[in-house]
């Protein structure tokens, strides 16, 4: 592993501890809304339902963007010519960075957007892991529909770690790296102080 390699991933987990949600709401708000929240997440979800459509407009960009710019950044920069590990650790950087932020005393969120991010600054090199994660979270949300969040999320990170691994065509940094970011988001949605409802499981095709 090159220097070059270390900076990335140093600068993906800086990128990551940035929690827009939070820096938003004061600027917009002169306070935190997040932590209207029962579960007090510092992300795009409580951004929308306690700053309203532009702060949760602006969190998500943001979010989506400190993830795909380490990312794809690094990729434009070595090619195909990528450290394994390196290109793993770059990957799960804003993650780790987004769910234990240095700059908010390793305090939070979930890191569901972030992910999602990192994904997308693989294309155009490697589309497909995108496309995987986001067909997962629709197919528990559409045809075999799991609720509440809290669970579907869950599922379909469990679920796109194994399609990554063996239908994407990816090389194995990829499925390292996200495997990594599951892990990482799973560990903090296991970690929530949210009230958690009752998991149900529907068919779309039964009522």
């Amino acid at each position: 592993m090159q220097t070059r390699d270390i900076l990335y991933i140093l600068c993906g987990y800086l990128c990551g501890s940035v929690l827009f949600a939070r820096i938003v709401s004061q600027l917009m708000f002169s306070r935190d809304v997040t932590e209207n929240g029962n579960d007090k997440n510092p992300g795009t979800s409580n951004a929308f339902k306690y700053g309203g459509m532009v702060c949760g407009i602006l969190t998500l960009l943001g979010d989506l963007a400190k993830g795909i710019l380490p990312v794809h950044m690094y990729m434009r920069g070595v090619g195909e010519d990528f450290n394994v590990f390196a290109l793993a650790l770059v990957i799960a950087a804003p993650v780790i960075g987004h769910v234990f932020p240095i700059f908010f005393k390793f305090r939070g969120g979930k890191g569901i957007a972030v992910s999602f991010g990192t994904l997308l600054g693989l294309f155009p090199y490697f589309i497909t892991p995108g496309l995987i994660l986001a067909a997962t979270f629709i197919f528990f949300s559409v045809v075999v529909k799991i609720s509440p969040h809290y669970y579907r999320t869950i599922a379909a990170y469990g679920a796109s770690v194994i399609l990554i691994a063996f239908l994407s065509e990816s090389p194995l940094s990829v499925t390292m790296g996200f495997l990594i970011s599951a892990v990482t988001v799973t560990f903090r949605l296991l970690r929530s102080t949210e009230q958690k409802d009752e998991l149900e499981v529907k068919l779309a095709w039964k009522h």
